[in-house]
């Protein structure tokens, strides 16, 4: 595997594991598997039917859980500690035979590719969420699974289309980015002004009426003996 082919394979690991990690690993391991590619020696171990039985049961959960509205916020929150540490190492993986130095460079920058691609996912979903139609959350969510699959395949059989098209891809991020966190701070606003709106209208309670005092025994008179 030449350098070019070595950095598209690590480049669009990380990439995919920001966006779906376990359809990213499925489709490497389906392609080395497959005789299609032939993995790294650190990479090997995705073509593991164990792995690759994991990966597969998980996407079909991710699958799922990514069409909820709400749920797949809280599924992309969790990831955001699985996602990004997963892209650093399959990127290191796919450069390991270039040494440590290869290994620790792919890492950082895969990592941060892998955490750009996760904030974009995220972001793109939490602003799409509110809108109360599913459709637009169902279709971008199964856009993603495809350019997952078609890009990994992609960087191990284009490798220099797929890294032009990533470039495109980052500028396409950084223009995006910033209006992803508009649009979030926006729904935020929308919220809580709701909320404070809904809190004001809502009629006063009244504390209840005050018991009427107990009226309390008097003694009877003393009888007093007359003078």
């Amino acid at each position: 595997m030449g350098i070019v082919e070595t950095i598209a394979l690590s480049m669009g690991a990380a990439w995919g594991s920001g966006i779906n990690l376990y359809a990213a690993v499925f489709t490497l391991g389906f392609l080395h598997n497959s005789e299609s590619i032939t993995l790294p020696p650190d990479l090997v171990i995705l073509a593991s039917p164990l792995v690759m039985f994991a990966a597969g049961l998980m996407y079909l959960v991710e699958f799922f859980a990514d069409k909820i509205p709400g749920i797949d916020t809280i599924w992309d929150t969790i990831h955001t500690f699985i996602r990004i540490p997963a892209g650093a190492v399959l990127a290191a993986g796919a450069v390991g035979e270039l040494g440590a130095g290869a290994e620790l460079a792919a890492a950082l920058i895969g990592g941060s590719l892998a955490a750009a691609t996760h904030a974009t996912k995220a972001g793109t979903r939490a602003v799409v969420n509110a809108s109360p139609e599913p459709f637009s959350n169902w279709g971008l969510s199964i856009a993603e699974d495809i350019a997952v699959f078609a890009g990994v395949w992609a960087a191990v059989q284009h490798p220099w289309i797929f890294l032009g098209l990533l470039i495109l891809f980052i500028v396409f991020m950084a223009w995006l980015l910033p209006k992803i966190w508009r649009g979030i701070r926006k729904v935020f606003r929308w919220l809580f002004r709701s909320q404070a709106t809904e809190t004001r209208d809502q009629p006063a309670e009244r504390p209840p009426p005050a018991a009427a005092p107990e009226p309390t025994a008097q003694a009877p008179p003393e009888n007093k003996p007359p003078d």
